[in-house]
């Protein structure tokens, strides 16, 4: 049987509600911390199609974590980040949370992957006041639920979209398509182009969906040249983006190609080798390689031994922000964080100055970043702003 993205959207939901609407809640919602050890919850893709970003953004967070503990932890408290694999599989990605919580009693979460997941355990966290903190999702549904808990630091699909769309029409470009998974990713992605492209009085050219657990991108790839558009934007994660790259060039068709910021551009570009050449990527990071942005230069400090194994890329960088949030929100919080205080204090990060990112969250105001840029894949896979 198959479902529609929206479709999709409400089961995952009503999967994360009856996966722990059987276990009993807990009746306080705090939860205490060991006396030396804060230990916080992770769920994410360390195996499967998209186990090299997970891993990246777990390493990137490990990496801030373990360098904090060395110089002694946060009021004398070392942070314990509990990670756990779902395969980017939103049941096992509620049977994680739910372990977590129960039995690993972790005081919060970071960094969970996957916009189809994070529907299905953000009731969990919201019945049980748990804050979860940078989400690795940019579904702008996800943003209208309002979570009270959830404090977004990567940008939305929506902002992606628009700067991309900014970008393109600005230079002439009309006729603009859009490739999509048919999930809760995909159709984030065509929502927010959509209205992008609405508030310049235009509309899609052509949409072609593929089901993400085929890669059957022919029809997408019929559809979209039929329409012969002058610019595609993808919404897929790397595999699949590969796929439709490959076989819209076969066919001729030499539209301007946009992927956003999941796609991995290092994933991307090992897949496709020479045909990653010119690929758009929109990015909500800052770019990680620039040696004057202080972000960079005190992920760079950090002992050897400490980094990710994969280096500096744009998915260690935003594991690696994440934390750092987390921890300054743990260290406003004071020496005995509960939930409570931990979110009062994720609250009070008004214009906080992460090292030339900048995220501001408030009363009511969960979504810290609007920062979107367009970068482009050169010869070798080196990305070029």
């Amino acid at each position: 049987m198959g479902f529609s993205a929206r479709g999709l959207c409400a089961l995952t939901t009503l999967l994360g509600s009856l996966l722990f609407a059987s276990a009993p809640l807990h009746a306080a919602p705090e939860a205490p911390t060991a006396t030396d050890t804060i230990r916080i919850g992770q769920s994410l893709a360390l195996n499967g199609p998209l186990a090299e970003l997970g891993t990246e953004l777990r390493d990137g967070a490990q990496a801030y974590l373990k360098w904090i503990n060395s110089k002694g932890g946060i009021h004398g408290k070392k942070i314990e980040l509990v990670s756990a694999d779902d395969a980017y599989v939103p049941e096992r990605a509620v049977q994680n949370v739910k372990k977590q919580l129960d039995n690993d009693k972790v005081l919060a979460f970071l960094g969970i992957m996957g916009t189809a997941n994070y529907w299905a355990v953000m009731p969990l966290l919201d019945e049980r006041k748990v804050p979860s903190v940078a989400p690795y999702t940019g579904s702008d549904d996800l943003r209208s639920q309002a979570s009270p808990y959830t404090f977004w630091v990567r940008a939305s699909y929506g902002d992606e979209a628009e700067k991309i769309v900014r970008q393109l029409t600005t230079t002439g470009v009309t006729r603009i398509a859009v490739f999509y998974q048919d999930d809760t990713l995909g159709i984030s992605g065509v929502d927010g182009v959509t209205k992008a492209l609405r508030k310049r009085n235009l509309t899609i050219a052509a949409k072609g969906s593929f089901d993400k657990n085929t890669l059957d991108v022919a029809p997408a790839v019929r559809t979209i040249t039929a329409a012969d558009p002058q610019a595609v934007i993808m919404f897929s994660t790397y595999k699949a983006t590969a796929a439709f790259v490959r076989k819209l060039k076969q066919s001729g068709n030499a539209a301007q190609l946009f992927a956003v910021s999941v796609v991995g551009v290092k994933a991307l570009s090992s897949e496709l080798g020479a045909d990653a050449t010119g690929i758009a990527i929109s990015q909500v990071m800052p770019y990680p390689w620039n040696a004057a942005l202080p972000l960079v230069r005190e992920f760079e400090t950090i002992p050897k031994a400490l980094q990710p194994a994969a280096g500096l890329t744009y998915t260690t960088l935003e594991g690696f922000i994440s934390a750092k949030v987390l921890v300054e929100g743990l260290r406003r919080a004071g020496p005995q964080p509960t939930r409570e205080k931990l979110t009062a204090a994720l609250e009070s990060l008004h214009n906080y100055d992460a090292g030339g990112y900048t995220l501001d969250f408030g009363p009511g105001k969960r979504q810290g970043s609007h920062f979107a840029e367009v970068t482009i894949v050169g010869s070798g896979g080196k990305l070029m702003r």
